[in-house]
This record gives structure tokens, C-alpha cells and sequence, in this order.
């Protein structure tokens, strides 16, 4: 099947469709989403993916010191709903706009009345990104970091004084002020837009940061408690900084599931290894959530689940009728084995 893009090969046995695992991709992942959602964050993020040896669209980074692919990923959640690998050269922008225009329609038609939230770091501070959002119907909302500049900073500067007297002589302690303005770019961006700055002064010395978002300062008129959980604090704090969860989903992909391993020379092949790898941490997220919930196992990695729930030596005896599998006495997750194995057969096939 990783030959099958090559048909004048005479490796060329089994075929696959990508456009169809793609969709197949993101109908699991969101099946697996919450059907009552109120509101669902999308986090974007590349990865670099190193390969060794000469795959068609590898392209040389200086940050990760090798050649490599950046795959980008979406996930919601705990749920990966999008992995894309990309040429290593290849642009942002315009796969970012198709993976959400895939993504958004099939969103809406499961979840028509949720409210859609985009989170990404500053390498997707990108005008078309923001106008790409704010242009949808109903809007989906943004909330992406943003890259330092002289205005910027100058704008924050009175705040990290005052952060630094808030933290005084106590060189261990550190202090932090928020605000918020409207910003617009001489030439890039086409419009003010809402800018949350963090002003900390730490041991190491000032940390001043953006984000810039499309959400309101004063909340939603319906959603009384939302004008806090927009304000500067929990914007930053809460709901921003939130994305680092998404960067534990991705370490799962690549430390467990083997999905950074790109050694088929073409890139359709490698494509499709990160869609299974994609596919094969789906399972385990619905194991996960289904049948380990209220275990110790509730919030393990895939690669946990697969070592003490999985992996487990037994015999196995077949007969004319019957395979038995004996397992060990002493197996010390008896109790979550067989709690999780009833959970299992108690799910209605098709179900979510």
C-alpha cells in the first residue's frame, strides 16, 4: 500500500484511496468528540519530522539540524483530527486554509450550533489565517500567539515596570501584569484586531508576551461568566496556555506510535504511515476514554496502555472447539483488565 502511488512499479499490489483515509481520519475523530460540546478548540501545530536518506519533498531545516518533513496537525482535545504531512519547504498558509475548510464544514454538520475556537502559537500569526477565519458563518474564532515587534513592546513597557516594583528586591519571585489594545499592522494585517500582552518579569530578566484573538473582551451577552473567561488574565492563562496539552497528544504520535518514522522514499507513502499511526492512536484514545475511565489508567499514554494492558504474556490452548488463553496469577492490573474487557463487550457496535 506505501507503493501504491508508483503504478507503472511492479511493487504495485494494493491500492488506497488518501482522500477517503483522510475523511475516514476526521469521521473518527469526530466521533469521538463530546455530542453536547458547547464549544470546541482546534489547536494547530507542525512537527519536524527528520528523515535519512532522499524522500521526495524533504527540504533541509536549521532549526532541527536535518533534513526533514513538517507535518501539521489539528487536534481537538484529546482527539487528533488532522495529520498532514507537508514538504519541509512548503507553505502555511495555504494548508493551513485547506485543512480548516475540510475540517469546518464537517464540524458544522455534527455540531451546528458549537462555537468553533482556533489556537495556535505565533509561527500561525498569519493575516490570512485570521481573515480566512473571521470571514466564515458563522465566524470561528481565534486565539493565536504573536510575534514581538518595537510597538509592541513599547506598548507593554509601563506594565513590565510595574511588574518589575511588584516584584521588588526578591530576585526568586516573580511578578506579572496583563493588558490589552488594539493593534494593526502598518501593512499586513487588514484590520485593529485585539492584542493581550503579559508583562513578567522573572529571575532571568523581562518575558514580555502577545496573543492576538478575535474573542470579545466583554464576552457573549448569552454567557455572564464569559466576560472573565475573556478577560487578559484567563485569556492568556487559561485559555492560551492551554495548548501545551496538545504538544503531550503529539509526543504520544511520535514517541509511542512510531508516527515520525518517514522512511518510504515516496511522500503518498509516508503519508499514509501517519495515517495509520493517526488511526492506531484513535483506538487507543477510545479505549482510553470507554473502557479505562475511573481506572488508574484513566489518563495514561498510548504507550502505557499498550505496556500494562496489552502487552501481557499468557498461554494460549486451542482446541477442536475452543481457544483458551490462561493468563499469569500475579498479572497486577487483573481488576482494570477485566473491568475494561466487560466495558468493551458492552459497547453497542457503531456506537460512538
Amino acid at each position: 500500500m506505501e507503493l501504491s502511488n508508483s503504478k507503472t512499479s511492479r511493487y504495485h499490489k494494493l491500492s488506497h484511496d488518501p482522500i477517503k483515509l483522510r475523511d475516514a481520519v476526521l469521521e473518527l475523530g469526530l466521533r469521538c468528540l463530546p455530542s453536547d460540546a458547547g464549544e470546541l478548540v482546534l489547536d494547530l501545530d507542525l512537527m519536524g519530522h527528520l528523515v535519512h536518506g532522499l524522500q521526495e519533498g524533504r527540504h533541509f531545516s536549521a532549526y532541527y539540524d536535518g533534513w526533514c518533513y513538517q507535518p501539521l496537525y489539528v487536534v481537538c482535545g484529546t482527539t487528533v483530527l488532522w495529520a498532514q504531512v507537508r514538504q519541509g519547504d512548503a507553505d502555511l498558509d495555504a494548508d493551513v486554509e485547506a485543512a480548516l475548510s475540510v475540517i469546518l464544514p464537517a464540524l458544522r454538520r455534527r455540531f451546528p450550533k458549537t462555537r468553533i475556537l482556533v489556537r495556535g502559537d505565533s509561527g500561525f500569526c498569519r493575516e490570512s489565517i485570521m481573515q480566512y477565519c473571521e470571514e466564515q458563518t458563522p465566524p470561528v474564532h481565534y486565539v493565536l500567539g504573536l510575534p514581538k515587534n518595537p510597538v509592541l513592546l513599547a506598548k507593554l513597557e509601563p506594565h513590565l515596570v510595574a511588574a518589575e516594583e511588584k516584584r521588588g528586591f526578591n530576585e526568586a519571585a516573580s511578578a506579572r501584569e496583563f493588558t490589552e489594545f488594539e493593534y494593526q499592522t502598518k501593512t499586513s494585517w487588514s484590520r485593529p484586531r485585539r492584542v493581550v500582552g503579559k508583562a513578567e518579569v522573572m529571575e532571568a530578566g523581562r518575558n514580555p508576551r502577545f496573543i492576538v484573538t478575535s474573542l470579545p473582551a466583554g464576552g457573549f451577552k448569552a454567557e455572564p461568566d464569559s466576560k472573565d473567561r475573556f478577560g487578559t488574565q484567563d485569556m492568556y492563562e487559561k485559555i492560551y496556555c492551554a495548548r501545551g496539552n496538545m504538544e503531550n497528544i503529539l509526543k504520544q504520535q511520535t514517541l509511542d506510535l512510531n508516527a515520525d518514522r518517514m522512511s518510504t522514499h515516496h511522500l503518498a507513502g509516508n503519508q499514509l504511515r501517519l495515517w495509520l499511526a493517526t488511526l492506531a492512536y484513535l483506538m487507543l484514545e477510545r479505549m482510553r476514554a470507554l473502557c479505562l475511565h475511573g481506572t488508574e489508567l484513566a489518563v495514561a499514554t498510548a504507550g502505557t496502555i499498550r505496556l500494562k494492558l496489552l502487552k501481557v504474556a499468557a498461554t494460549v490452548r486451542i482446541s477442536v472447539r475452543r481457544v483458551h488463553v490462561q493468563y499469569c496469577s500475579a498479572f497486577p492490573l487483573q481488576a482494570v483488565f477485566r473491568l475494561a474487557q466487560r466495558r468493551l463487550a458492552g459497547l453497542e457496535v457503531g456506537g460512538g
